[in-house]
């Protein structure tokens, strides 16, 4: 009896997991066809791009081309790439005009940014006025980041007004030493060291919930958009901001 419970327990647990994963093709999907439209960039979409409706036409903007992304990710061999149209670092967007596009995805992006709030001010710089910034971020409550102690304001300031270097080394040997669970001291300097050689893209900073709304309500101080959307769904929470003017305000 105790093991048919077990075997019943587990299987309401996998069809939870199963139903949550429907729901979040689903929500994303919505999403997407409700709010993106017209032209855009989505930065970093790998093999995973977000899928729009008939109304949204995207270009996939990338750090590096496809070639120099398999040798960068060779786990990623069995995958489909998508096409990289922009060769450009997301977080400067640099070959991005002002103001030029109707939409910017940064889906599992900004917590891969070494400098977010650099990052998504550029995001809102190339959006149109009335253009849409759709962002997803993990939750590091249900990730692989579930160790890791969530990422302050005040440690996203100071990147944004000191530059990220000072804290980037912290990065990756906490990523080592919490995600990779690397614990002979000689091993994680070794791995910590080959990272860093690569200019490999970790997560740099983490969130819960809790502090995903603080920093978008903080954005609003700097920002000038409306918060269209809030949505959990399963592991993944995603806000769609409209950008209503330029920047009110400033992070100096």
């Amino acid at each position: 009896m105790q093991l048919l419970r077990k075997t019943a327990w587990n299987g309401v647990q996998k069809l939870k997991r199963l139903m949550g994963l429907f729901v979040l093709t689903i929500d994303r999907d919505a999403v997407a066809a409700t709010y993106l439209k017209g032209n855009g960039i989505e930065i970093g979409a790998l093999h995973n791009p977000l899928k729009v409706g008939e109304k949204a036409r995207v270009r996939y903007l990338d750090r590096m081309s496809v070639a120099d992304l398999r040798r960068q990710y060779p786990e990623l061999a069995k995958e489909k790439l998508v096409n990289v149209d922009i060769v450009d670092d997301g977080e400067h967007l640099a070959t991005v005009a002002d103001e030029s596009q109707d939409f910017v995805i940064a889906n599992h992006f900004v917590e891969h940014s070494q400098n977010p709030l650099r990052a998504i001010a550029n995001m809102f710089r190339v959006l149109k006025i009335d253009g849409v910034l759709y962002i997803a971020l993990p939750d590091k409550r249900y990730s692989f980041d579930v160790d890791r102690p969530v990422t302050p304001l005040d440690h996203l300031l100071r990147d944004f007004r000191e530059g990220p270097e000072w804290s980037r080394k912290g990065h990756f040997e906490e990523w080592v030493r919490l995600v990779s669970k690397v614990e002979h001291p000689k091993e994680r300097d070794e791995l910590v060291n080959k990272l860093i050689a690569m200019d490999y893209s970790i997560h740099f900073h983490v969130w819960s919930q809790k502090e995903m709304v603080e920093l978008v309500l903080f954005l609003r101080t700097v920002h000038s958009f409306e918060i269209e959307l809030m949505l959990r769904g399963g592991v993944e929470n995603i806000f769609i901001l409209r950008k209503t003017a330029r920047s009110v305000g400033s992070l100096c």
